[in-house]
C-alpha cells in the first residue's frame, strides 16, 4: 500500500512538473513569437531594400581593422556615404581611406558616442533628416550581435533597416549579458530619450 502511495505521489509530481514546463514553454512562446515575427519581417524587408549609406561602429581595434575593411568595402560601393562613429583619430582614419583610393569627402566622422548604444543614438537624427531608410552596418564579428540588437531598436524606431557586415576577427563573441543590457538601454532611449550612458560610465 505504501509503495502504491509513493508511486502515485511520484506520478503526480512528474505530471505536475510536466504541466508546469509546458505552461512556461507556452508563456515564452507567447512572449517571443511577436519578436520572432518582427525579426522575420525585418529580414524579408531588408532583402528588397537597397542600402543608401554605410555606418561603421568605431572601436578599440589597434590596427584599424574596421576602417581598413570599410575602405575595401567602399570601393565596391562607390556611391555610398560613410559614417564612422567613434574609432581612431581623423588623421589616421582618413589616411586609411586615402591609401585605398577613397575620396575622403564621402566620410562623415562622428566622435560624440561613448559606447555602442550612443554609436546609434548620436547618428540617428542626421540619418533620418537625410531621408536614409537603409544602411550597411559594419563592425567586428564578436561585436555584431550586440550591435544588431541595438540597431533593431534604435534604427527600427525611425523606420531605418540595416544589413550587417561583419569584420572577421579572432576574438570570441561577447557575453550575451552585454547584448541584453544594451538592448534594455536602447529601449530606454526610445521611451525617454535617455541612454543611461552617464550612469554606465560612472561605474
Amino acid at each position: 500500500m505504501r509503495e502504491n502511495n509513493a508511486l502515485n505521489k511520484q506520478s503526480y509530481r512528474a505530471l505536475k512538473n510536466n504541466l508546469l514546463f509546458r505552461g512556461k514553454s507556452f508563456s515564452f512562446a507567447v512572449l517571443f513569437l511577436p519578436l520572432l515575427m518582427w525579426f522575420g519581417y525585418q529580414e524579408a524587408k531588408n532583402a528588397y531594400t537597397q542600402p543608401q549609406a554605410v555606418i561603421v561602429l568605431g572601436g578599440s581595434t589597434r590596427n584599424l581593422e574596421r576602417e581598413k575593411f570599410t575602405a575595401s568595402f567602399a570601393r565596391q560601393h562607390p556611391n555610398l556615404p560613410i559614417w564612422i562613429s567613434g574609432g581612431s583619430p581623423p588623421v589616421y582614419t582618413k589616411r586609411v581611406f586615402k591609401k585605398a583610393g577613397i575620396d575622403t569627402k564621402r566620410l562623415h566622422l562622428d566622435y560624440e558616442a561613448v559606447d555602442t548604444v550612443t554609436n546609434f543614438t548620436t547618428l540617428i537624427d542626421e540619418l533620418q533628416s537625410r531621408g536614409i531608410k537603409s544602411v550597411y552596418l559594419i563592425t567586428s564579428d564578436f561585436h555584431m550581435r550586440r550591435a544588431c540588437i541595438i540597431g533593431e531598436i534604435v534604427l527600427g524606431s525611425r523606420g531605418i533597416t540595416f544589413k550587417p557586415i561583419s569584420v572577421p576577427s579572432e576574438n570570441s563573441p561577447e557575453p550575451i549579458e552585454k547584448s541584453l543590457r544594451d538592448g534594455a538601454r536602447a529601449l530606454l532611449w526610445v521611451a525617454t530619450g535617455y541612454t543611461g550612458a552617464d550612469e554606465k560610465h560612472k561605474r
